[in-house]
């Protein structure tokens, strides 16, 4: 099998890429930015293309909240970084994908008035994504996608129990190299 996977023509193609993302998702803050970075893997296979991911988002968000002539002001931070295997089909422009993987969250809330002690919360997760490359132009994907991400166990994704699961829609520009 390695011998017949190592008879396959190659073509010279960029190993590496490294995307900048908008990014929205369905819980607050709800906009934000994002940075990942790729590594194509086994690259002597046709038409499949494999690859490791690390990503990390930075989502920010101030809020004022006025009762009986109280002002309360809020400061909202979330970022998050994980690690994913990613698996797709080069298919001419469009390069779709799906991948999996894990990631830490932490989130933070400072309030602005003194006296009042910020929150910080950190959890780890599980996510599945699935989006597409487009590639006009060899160096240059730009490239949308939607991550489910859940901080459940895996053995009590049966329960009915709470969820915890969010989405985020991506939309970004990579640069291979």
């Amino acid at each position: 099998m390695a011998l017949l996977l190592s008879a396959v023509p190659q073509s010279t193609s960029a190993q590496w890429s490294l995307g900048a993302s908008y990014e929205i998702r369905n819980e607050d803050p709800k906009n934000g930015f994002g940075v990942r970075l790729e590594r194509d893997i086994l690259q002597k296979l046709p038409i499949v293309d494999l690859g490791l991911r690390g990503h990390f988002s930075y989502f920010n968000d101030e809020n004022e909240l006025t009762t009986n002539s109280q002002n309360i002001s809020t400061e909202m931070t979330s970022y998050d970084f994980g690690l994913a295997a990613v698996g797709g089909i080069s298919a001419g422009l469009v390069a779709p994908y799906v991948g999996l993987g894990l990631g830490s969250e932490t989130a933070d809330l400072d309030y602005q008035e003194e006296g009042l002690p910020g929150e910080s919360d950190s959890n780890i997760y599980w996510n599945g994504f699935v989006g597409a490359k487009i590639s006009p132009v060899p160096a240059l994907k730009p490239f949308v996608e939607y991550r489910v991400k859940s901080s459940k166990e895996f053995d009590d994704l049966s329960s009915e129990d709470f969820d915890t699961s969010t989405g985020r829609f991506i939309i970004g520009l990579s640069l291979a190299f």
